[in-house]
């Protein structure tokens, strides 16, 4: 089976040159990074929670995820300096491609109801963002090891100027969107 990149690189890339009517191969675009980020929420006194949270989005991505902590304390949030708030680990180059052909075509299928990815995902600049609400719907995690269930963001920036250049980019790459 063929890697991804190796796809993009070969078929994907040349395809959408013509798609998008580029002069340049240099001017197609291509996914940049992709950063994946999970809130700890209630979770931030409890420290083996949080390394939980750290070990399973780490196992998803392939990559060692990073905690960050609060900068300042806020009295309303019961939150101190120093503390674990959120978990985030940013992808590039092959880890990225292969953590994008885990997400198309092993993650998404296994989302119940799943109908497609919305398009209001998009900003304006070419980005695409898109919450996951179960983490279990990946095959690295094992059901039984599940003791509380958390979602997580993933943001995929592209190179696009544009919306409409980014959904070509994405579709070409398989993402499966909505249908109007």
């Amino acid at each position: 089976m063929e890697k991804l990149i190796e796809k993009f690189n070969k078929s994907i890339k040349p395809n959408l040159k013509k798609e998008l009517e580029k002069d340049n191969i240099s001017q197609v675009p291509a996914v940049e990074k992709v950063v994946i980020s999970a809130g700890i929420g209630d979770f931030k006194e409890d420290d083996k929670m949080v390394q939980k949270i750290v070990n399973e989005i780490s196992r998803i991505a392939g990559q060692r995820a990073r905690i960050n902590k609060s900068r300042k304390a806020v009295s309303a949030f019961k939150l101190r300096i120093g503390q674990p708030v959120g978990v985030t680990v940013t992808l590039r180059r092959e880890t990225m491609f292969d953590f994008i052909d885990r997400l198309i075509n092993v993650a998404l299928p296994r989302v119940r109801d799943f109908r497609g990815l919305p398009l209001s995902g998009f900003d304006k600049n070419g980005n695409y963002s898109l919450g996951i609400k179960d983490y279990a719907i990946f095959p690295e995690i094992k059901y039984e090891d599940i003791t509380q269930s958390f979602g997580f963001q993933i943001n995929i920036k592209t190179t696009a100027d544009n919306d409409k250049d980014a959904l070509a980019l994405l579709k070409a790459l398989g993402f499966p969107f909505e249908k109007k």
